[in-house]
């Protein structure tokens, strides 16, 4: 039970609504390395964190590999300030390699470790705490998968190839979706990494991304709390106003749109607001709230969760992640 005597999930339903809740959201989330090479202690991690936050939502943050592992690709632990591991091992070399793929069984493997991390959370948090599944979208998948030249090397040059390799993505996606439903997550945090104008054209993404992300999200009618993350610089922030999601996240304080701007062009939700490096990590606390506070004023406390515009980096300070804690009330 939240403070107050209202829920986490009672707060983030009256915000989804467009109604003022009774204070600001917060969800802050962060990778958990080394700790997110099992079920049992990415969970516990997870857990650890938000008991000592206490988040509105509690978004759970596993390597990027665990959803590709299983075909092949492998990666390790560098000691990246954001928490990340690097590629070692890709599996897509040849044009052809795309129609060697074939959908992955969540039962077994990586997608069954991850699944059961999802039981053991949301078993501990109960039905009033909203827990989220990180999914990277097909195209995000691709490019562990091959590694980002080559991707766009392919997808321009044997676009047929690609094609078949994202189809096989979205089938494993959606198998995915129907088994963690049973789990009791409320909802997904869906990674898109390529949506970026310094990386691709509208009609690209129309092509190559929008049909994927769209079929995926056929298969999420049980979730009610899904968003949808905007990575990187430049954004193709208007091609997803009309996905079926009620959050949109992305680096609003580095990126265009301004919240405000968003605001008037998104029905749903936003989550932002904090910059990642040059307030939560580099800033005090008292740079955390003036910026929080800054973030509620322009979109006027409706439809805004407090947030960061991507993972929290693993050195962020504790004084400060309290601080954003703080500005919320």
């Amino acid at each position: 039970m939240a403070a107050g005597g209202v829920t986490h999930r009672a707060r983030l339903e009256t915000c989804l609504a467009g109604e003022v809740p009774d204070r600001i959201p917060l969800a802050l989330w962060r990778h958990f390395p080394v700790d997110d090479q099992s079920p049992a202690t990415l969970a516990g991690a997870t857990l650890d964190f938000q008991r000592a936050y206490d988040f509105d939502l509690v978004k759970v943050t596993p390597a990027s590999s665990f959803c590709v592992k299983d075909w092949g690709v492998d990666d390790e632990w560098r000691g990246a300030s954001e928490g990340t591991r690097d590629y070692t091992r890709r599996v897509i070399a040849q044009p052809e390699d795309w129609k060697r793929l074939r959908p992955l069984d969540p039962g077994r493997g990586y997608l069954a470790d991850q699944l059961e991390c999802l039981r053991l959370i949301t078993r501990e948090l109960g039905p009033h705490v909203p827990v989220i599944q990180t999914i990277f979208n097909p195209l995000s998948q691709a490019k562990n998968l091959a590694g980002q030249a080559n991707l766009l090397v392919h997808l321009r040059r044997y676009p047929e190839a690609v094609h078949a390799g994202l189809k096989t993505i979205t089938e494993s996606i959606r198998r995915f979706l129907e088994a963690a439903q049973q789990t009791g997550i409320a909802g997904m945090f869906y990674a898109v990494q390529h949506a970026q104008y310094g990386l691709m054209s509208d009609q690209e993404y129309a092509t190559f991304g929008r049909p994927y992300d769209l079929e995926v999200m056929e298969g999420w009618d049980g979730f009610w709390l899904n968003m949808v993350h905007l990575h990187g610089d430049q954004v193709m922030f208007d091609q997803f106003l009309d996905y079926p999601v009620g959050i949109i996240n992305w680096h609003d304080q580095e990126s265009p749109p301004t919240l405000a701007e968003a605001q008037q062009r998104f029905d749903g939700a936003l989550c932002g607001g904090l910059r990642r490096w040059e307030s939560m990590v580099l800033g005090t606390p008292e740079k955390v709230m003036e910026e929080a506070h800054d973030a509620i004023l322009a979109t006027g406390g409706k439809h805004f969760i407090l947030g960061t515009g991507c993972v929290l980096p693993i050195i962020a300070p504790r004084a400060n992640i309290l601080a954003a804690r703080q500005a919320v009330g």
